[in-house]
């Protein structure tokens, strides 16, 4: 269990930010710029002075300002990824890694090699820095934190500096750390895509203060999350098992007590898939409809109604799961929704997003022990 609460004040700017985790996985800290998410793990690395506050990871107290302990950063054992990558460019990737290793402290539980192969980094160790791409770049980076033998790992919006192409290169060795490694992991990001993607637990920021925190399916049902998103983003985040496989790129889910159609492609029977379905993308009717090419349509009851800026944001129940469809105010009128009636909702398989996910410990690795 990561445990944060922390008061910080620097200049006009105001952080007072407390959030519990089970760990490992991935908490993201997700907001707008200037929420105050790098104040938040910079105060968690050790590398800001809070004015008062406690961080505890498992049963090892890093910060208790009324006990009087404060550890250093060198011996909190976390490891730091930036925006940048900040290698030294006098030095080779070989180099760099050796950094690392020669200031790890405690027993080496992340062997070099594994590292090396889980972050395909065997082919670019001869290189120097400014030979490397920016996805490159951001892999030595994460390979150099984890041969610090962290506890903990804090990412500062890693993928924030290179273009799309790259930010798809090294997702899928983030995932990988976060599934085969187990290290729990602090993910700072203004994505909620990377959010979608690599969380397990999600703490959102405004104005320095936590407005929601929870598992990404909660937090996406939250008022709060809708208007960081706004209306072209806002929908809610679905957990399921892969069925059956259909036509290419078309998979059978069961999510709740029903079975949804989404585009999804590599992915076997069995595999675990989170999925975002946009609010934008729904459609409600109050009666079956037939005849229309959408592969989803399911029964369902309003669970609550949330008048935004931008219309009305329905939410509801489809099995075990939920759902939200933004419909305008005179579409509420028309079909006169309210909290218990029964709807039918309807999107289109085409119309998600999802990504296979899973968190499971890697055979034979041993776990990081308590600091001493």
């Amino acid at each position: 269990m990561l445990h944060v609460a922390l008061n910080c004040r620097r200049g006009e700017f105001v952080l007072q930010a407390s959030f519990s985790a089970a760990t490992p996985g991935v908490i993201a800290l997700f907001g707008r710029s200037g929420s105050g998410k790098t104040t938040l793990i910079d105060l968690i690395a050790g590398l800001l002075a809070p004015g008062d506050g406690q961080i505890r990871l498992d049963e090892s107290v890093l910060l208790d300002t009324r006990a009087g302990i404060n550890l250093p950063p060198e011996r909190r054992r976390i490891g730091y990824v930036f925006q940048n990558a900040r290698l030294f460019p006098h030095l080779t990737v070989a180099g760099n890694l050796g950094y690392a290793r020669r200031r790890a402290h405690g027993a080496q539980l992340l062997p070099y090699d594994e590292v090396l192969a889980l972050l395909g980094l065997e082919s670019l160790l001869t290189r120097r820095t400014h030979q490397l791409s920016g996805g490159e770049r951001q892999r030595v980076a994460l390979a150099r934190a984890l041969l610090s033998q962290p506890r903990l790992l804090l990412l500062d919006e890693p993928l924030a500096s290179i273009d799309v192409a790259r930010r798809e290169e090294v997702l899928p060795y983030l995932e990988a750390v976060r599934d085969r490694l187990r290290i729990p992991m602090v993910y700072v990001s203004h994505q909620f895509d990377e959010v979608l993607r690599l969380a397990t637990h999600a703490v959102l920021l405004e104005q320095g203060t936590v407005q929601a925190q929870g598992s990404v399916e909660e937090l996406s049902l939250t008022p709060q999350l809708q208007q960081v998103l706004g209306p072209e983003l806002a929908g809610a985040v679905l957990e399921g098992t892969v069925t059956r496989l259909e036509e290419p790129g078309v998979a059978e889910l069961a999510v709740g007590r029903g079975t949804l159609k989404v585009s999804l492609a590599g992915v076997p029977v069995g595999a675990r898939v989170r999925l975002q379905v946009l609010a934008r993308d729904v459609i409600l009717a109050t009666h079956p409809v037939q005849g229309l090419s959408v592969r989803n349509a399911l029964p369902g009851t309003v669970v609550a109604l949330e008048n935004d800026e931008f219309g009305v944001l329905v939410r509801l129940d489809i099995g075990g799961a939920q759902v939200l469809a933004r419909i305008t105010p005179e579409a509420l009128r028309a079909l006169k929704l309210r909290p218990g009636d029964a709807a039918w909702t309807l999107f289109k398989a085409v119309s998600t997003r999802g990504h296979a996910f899973r968190l499971a410990a890697r055979p034979g690795l041993p776990q990081a022990k308590p600091y001493a």
